[in-house]
């Protein structure tokens, strides 16, 4: 798919409208650098979440990380689209550490709205491991018996 295609599949502007609204519910006392996310799931929920910060600073949540959790907690899924924004509204790419958590939870193919455009899932974390790779192995593994 083109960036086209991407744009118009998903309402990028809605899920980016609810990122904003996810932003403003953030605990940023040490940064002030407020996070919001938003994600379309497969069955066309909307989940949303925001970063939470903490004095010591290696237990700090990011946005993608209540994300997951409201995903987890309103019946699962899978993850088709996804944004995350900053303070001001402006696109932000997810760090290492989330797009493994987003790969986690993503469909085959899921998009994110990126500083650099529309990219999926695999475009962001190349050669990633995670569910996809561990049913692979299972299957193979029944194959073989």
């Amino acid at each position: 798919m083109t960036d086209v295609d991407h744009e118009s599949v998903f309402d990028w502007d809605g899920l980016r409208a609810t990122a904003r609204e996810a932003m403003q519910k953030a605990y940023v006392p040490y940064s002030k650098f407020p996070v919001g996310a938003a994600a379309l799931t497969d069955d066309g929920r909307v989940v949303s979440g925001c970063n939470v910060e903490n004095a010591s600073y290696g237990l700090t949540l990011c946005a993608e990380c209540s994300l997951v959790s409201q995903l987890t907690m309103t019946g699962g899924g899978r993850l088709v689209a996804f944004a995350c924004v900053d303070g001001n509204g402006g696109v932000l790419m997810p760090c290492g550490r989330c797009r493994q958590l987003l790969y986690e939870h993503s469909a085959e193919g899921m998009v994110l709205d990126t500083v650099s455009g529309f990219k999926t899932i695999d475009e962001v974390i190349p050669d990633a491991f995670g569910p996809r790779q561990l049913q692979a192995y299972e299957a193979s593994q029944k194959d073989s018996q």
